[in-house]
């Protein structure tokens, strides 16, 4: 355990920030998986609400620095596409 102040107080904000980190990041893989559930469904008009909602969360997590901002449009293109080849078929 630590044995300075400073030390004490680097644990409990390291703690405080996994804590956010990990509300941010299964946020994001939640509504991702919501949007590919629709996809799977072949239902374009719930992909499309819930891709609007999952790209928000992609953002506040590279915006946060939880992911890396590539990945996060790498992940945003990919499921825009799906939705849109889902839309045209």
């Amino acid at each position: 355990m630590a044995n300075h102040k400073s030390a004490e107080k680097r644990v409990r904000q390291t703690a405080k920030r996994r804590s956010r980190n990990k509300h941010v990041l299964s946020t994001m893989r939640t509504y991702i998986k919501r949007v590919r559930a629709a996809i799977e469904e072949g239902d374009a008009k719930t992909a499309g609400e819930t891709l609007k909602d999952a790209t928000k969360a992609l953002a506040r997590a590279a915006g946060k620095g939880v992911i890396h901002r590539n990945q996060a449009s790498r992940k945003i293109s990919r499921l825009t596409k799906a939705v849109a080849g889902l839309a045209k078929g």
